[in-house]
């Protein structure tokens, strides 16, 4: 095997491998909330968000894909590129397996963002960047979790409006029902919006190595695409199985007590956001996102019962993970100089 087609192949293991702890990392986005109101015990959660992760696949087009396979402008046919896209995967992994040690619920899709741009800044400079694909990002980056905050808020209101003459326990028992259906949602755009983060990543490398040319599309219909769909989605999927629960707790039990019908309807407004931002092909932080919506259900029924510190912590995380993932990957280029010179 040819030394390209090496680091290419091990390229996209690494991307795979990303989407593994992305599914890890982000498996409290779609389990929290149906965990912590006990519809749902961990074990039995992370299996069914993990079915609709994979299911994502047949559901939305890969515009989120094409996204970030473009953040970097790639010189066809440049193995160096490869390296590129190597060195912002690792920055992406490393940050977020830091954040998940201390229970921090960061962004996959802001470490991966970070580490691209971080590594193709080091590279060739600001010219290489597809800079309005940035701001795109960075314009959701508060837009998202506030779109789910004000929409859960919406949600709660509605049902409390709908429901105000049932008896507690009778609403109590809909919403736990209920709240197989808003997972299930949630975990589909979950599944759509982040796995497509890492086809775009292996595109991208695919790219640069000269097997796709810079205009290719995925589809499930075209067997030289197919393979990336299926084994990103399945990634993701395994990723979500295995749980990660020390971001479970921040999420679902920390930020603020929560009910079957607060988790319906956080889940509800989360799945709405993601899904609007996923159709229109911008990555989003699927963690920001369900923070949001549990902050606007908290709002409705206790305000002072948030715990303001926790969310602190997360919205000091929107700031924080673009630039300390790209830091990483500056660093992680520079180690990949030093092994192999000549790049």
């Amino acid at each position: 095997m040819e030394p390209v087609l090496i680091i290419v192949v091990i390229t996209v293991v690494i991307a795979l491998l990303f989407d593994i702890i992305n599914g890890f990392h982000d498996a409290a986005n779609s389990i929290a909330t149906i965990v912590s109101t006990r519809v749902l015990s961990p074990k039995f959660a992370v299996f069914w968000a993990a079915f609709f992760n994979f299911a994502a696949m047949f559901i939305f087009a890969p515009k989120v894909a094409d996204t970030i396979s473009k953040i970097v402008i790639i010189d066809a046919g440049d193995p160096a590129f490869i390296y590129v896209v190597l060195a912002g995967l690792l920055g992406a992994i490393i940050w977020d397996l830091v954040t998940w040690w201390f229970g921090l619920p960061t962004s996959s899709s802001h470490a991966l963002i970070g580490g691209l741009t971080g590594a193709g800044l080091a590279y060739k400079g600001a010219e290489i960047i597809h800079w309005h694909k940035i701001v795109q990002t960075a314009t959701f980056i508060p837009l998202a979790p506030l779109i789910g905050m004000i929409a859960a808020f919406i949600f709660m209101i509605l049902v409390y409006w709908i429901f105000r003459k049932w008896v507690p326990k009778k609403v109590d028992g809909i919403f736990r029902k209920g709240q197989f259906v808003s997972a299930a949602l949630y975990s589909l755009g979950h599944g759509g919006n982040d796995a497509q983060k890492t086809m775009g990543v292996i595109v991208a490398v695919l790219v640069a190595a000269g097997i796709f040319t810079p205009d290719k599309q995925l589809s499930l219909m075209h067997g030289d695409t197919a393979w990336i769909i299926l084994s990103c989605q399945t990634a993701m999927a395994v990723g979500t199985a295995m749980g990660g629960w020390r971001i479970v707790k921040t999420m679902g039990m920390k930020l603020t007590k929560l009910k079957p019908v607060h988790g319906f309807c956080a889940e509800t407004a989360g799945a709405f956001t993601i899904f609007l931002a996923t159709h229109i092909g911008i990555p989003i932080s699927t963690t920001h996102t369900i923070a949001g919506a549990i902050i606007g259900v908290g709002s409705v029924t206790n305000l002072a019962g948030i715990k303001w510190k926790i969310a602190f912590r997360i919205v000091a995380a929107w700031f924080l993970t673009i630039p300390a993932a790209a830091l990483v990957s500056v660093l992680c280029l520079w180690v990949m100089r030093l092994i192999h010179p000549a790049f």
